[in-house]
């Protein structure tokens, strides 16, 4: 897998820089690392992470002994234990026996479909102190979305970072009643956070409208036929938002998408669409892949033309395979629930192809548990590409970390330990590389420099999550 995105794709797409800011309101189980506005004695200046054994997110063989020197909200230096100039003085936290990895990042999230900032928040919490410190919202209603990001960067609520899509569709996709839900107060299709476009529309202006929502990428979802994908894409690439897609957008195949040069590409089932002659007209016809089309054994030649092409083009999978395989799974016991688009088995061999091929897959959910699960949903996710895909653990980390960084266009911040990156980093009581498992022995999470320790850990309550969940 590719470290970074291509050097062109970097600067066309740009970057959101958060503003660095103090916490206004300290969230619980939180140590402060700059003064708050409430007057409590400021923690000191520098903290130095002693000791810790180092899985930095890019691959690399874990590093035993390693010392971490944080300033503020950002990592200042790395090195062997006892080796760090400049760290006289600095709060010392004494990580002997334990495994430090970054931040996850679940690349895939709804967050107000429709809008309710308790449950949003309850997620949110669970996220961060199971070790998530940044989701990328795949389209909601951008209202209550930003009012959560600007929370979450400013330490309000304990929450990961969020990076969040404006969407576009082709008009079919507006008689949708999730639509209704998060458009109230506004036309549907209006709204610059959910725009109807068709072969008329002013793509200049829908993406101004969509930039003024504060989003990092447009969100191209579905009903739009392949000139009107790439024309989005051009048009959104040319005012630095980044673009996110599903990876069939009928009419449009996966070919056009990827040809349209998106940045990344959801559902590695709807990629299987390409092995046929003709695909679904629209995004409501939910007729599954034939999958008596994939070859029968090794390598389907088709599905490796578009990895090619993704490749090509630098494109990240956000392959979403959990939700497909538990579904799959629980039909055998509920055989009245009607078929997704892909089977699971058919969606762990695509995976596992694309990962052969050397495809940079991130940890994207697009589901959310209810109040009885303690831990986050991207959990699954990794243990789905750990044990289905059969990626080591230091790969499936580097997909829930520097691939899921770049997939959200924050790789100059986040995704990996260095110098420079905000320290959002995971405290483990057990060695990760050895057992993807023990990715749910948290001791802490530093996200901006900001500590949450598992043991102040609040799950979410059922009055919080209320009934149902994302889809």
């Amino acid at each position: 897998m590719r470290n970074a995105p291509p050097s062109g794709r970097a600067r066309r797409a740009g970057a959101i820089v958060a503003a660095c800011l103090a916490p206004l309101v300290l969230a619980p189980g939180v140590l402060a690392l700059s003064a708050p506005a409430n007057g409590a004695p400021a923690a000191p200046a520098l903290t130095l992470y002693a000791d810790a054994s180092l899985i930095d997110g890019t691959g690399a063989p874990e590093k035993a002994h390693q010392d971490i020197l944080v300033e503020g909200e950002r990592i200042l230096a790395l090195g062997p234990h006892g080796t760090l100039a400049g760290a006289s003085g600095a709060r010392q936290v004494d990580l002997a026996g334990r495994f430090v990895i970054p931040g996850l990042i679940d690349s895939h999230v709804h967050l107000a479909t429709p809008p309710n900032p308790p449950r949003a928040e309850a997620i949110l919490r669970r996220d961060l102190y199971g070790g998530v410190t940044a989701v990328r919202d795949m389209a909601d209603d951008l209202r209550p979305v930003g009012e959560l990001k600007r929370e979450a960067l400013v330490g309000e609520i304990a929450a990961p970072d969020i990076f969040y899509a404006a969407l576009m569709a082709g008009p079919a996709f507006f008689k949708d009643p999730r639509v209704q839900a998060v458009s109230v107060g506004v036309k549907v299709g209006a709204a610059p956070w959910m725009q109807e476009i068709d072969s008329d529309a002013d793509l200049r202006t829908a993406v101004t409208l969509a930039r003024g929502t504060s989003a990092t990428a447009i969100k191209i979802y579905a009903d739009l036929p392949a000139t009107e994908v790439a024309a989005i894409t051009a048009e959104a690439h040319r005012q630095h938002l980044r673009v996110w897609a599903h990876s069939a957008v009928f009419p449009a195949r996966p070919a056009d998408v990827v040809a349209a040069d998106v940045d990344v590409l959801s559902h590695v089932c709807y990629m299987a669409y390409e092995i046929q002659k003709t695909i679904p007209a629209a995004y409501e016809d939910h007729t599954p892949v034939d999958e008596r089309l994939l070859a029968r054994t090794g390598d389907d030649p088709v599905m490796a033309s578009l990895f090619r092409g993704m490749l090509a083009h630098g494109q990240i999978l956000d392959a979403t395979g959990s939700l497909f395989v538990r579904y799959d799974a629980e039909r055998k016991s509920h055989p009245e629930r009607p078929p997704l688009r892909c089977t699971g088995p058919a969606v762990i061999r695509l995976t596992r192809q694309a990962a052969r091929m050397g495809v940079p897959i991130s940890t994207g959910t697009d589901f959310a548990w209810g109040a009885d699960r303690v831990w986050p949903e991207v959990d699954d996710e990794l243990f789905f590409l750990a044990h289905d895909v059969g990626l080591s653990p230091l790969a499936v980390i580097h997909a829930a970390t520097e691939v899921g960084a770049q997939a959200a266009g924050q790789e100059a911040d986040m995704g990996v330990i260095a110098p420079g990156k905000l320290a959002n980093f995971v405290v483990l009581t057990a060695d990760p590389a050895a057992d993807i498992g023990a990715i749910q022995k948290v001791d802490m999470t530093v996200k901006r420099g900001r500590v949450y320790r598992r043991a102040d850990f609040k799950p979410p309550t059922a009055a919080e999550m209320g009934d149902g969940n994302d889809d």
